[in-house]
């Protein structure tokens, strides 16, 4: 579960991340990325549609797996950026986890996100 301190939500701030944000995308998921000098830490969030997933349970499932895999890249991200995750395949469900592990962290470097230390 990633840490409450790393999650936004609202229309609001999704809002401003959909219009300024840098796309990134993998076969799963699109990813935006904005920088936001008024952050101490990262803000990520996961969005999953009912055009995706009928299922609650199964969106649920989806994001519970996506943000484990970006739990364990946090250390390794720029402090000062705003990520929206929008998940395009139901594929992510059933995927191993190294295959979305692999797939966030390519598009993280795809995006530039990671500290320049790490890269």
């Amino acid at each position: 579960m990633l840490a409450s301190r790393y999650r936004f939500h609202g229309h609001g701030s999704l809002r401003f991340v959909y219009a300024k944000g840098q796309v990134s995308r993998s076969k799963f998921f699109i990813c935006k990325t904005t920088n936001n000098a008024r952050r101490s830490e990262p803000r990520i969030a996961v969005v999953v549609s009912k055009k995706v997933m009928k299922s609650a349970v199964g969106r649920n499932r989806i994001r519970r797996r996506l943000y484990e895999a970006i739990r364990a890249e946090i250390p390794r991200l720029n402090v000062r950026s705003d990520i929206v995750f929008i998940v395009i395949s139901p594929e992510l469900m059933t995927a191993s986890s190294s295959e979305i592990t692999a797939a966030v962290t390519s598009c993280f470097k795809r995006a530039g996100l990671y500290k320049s230390s790490e890269i």
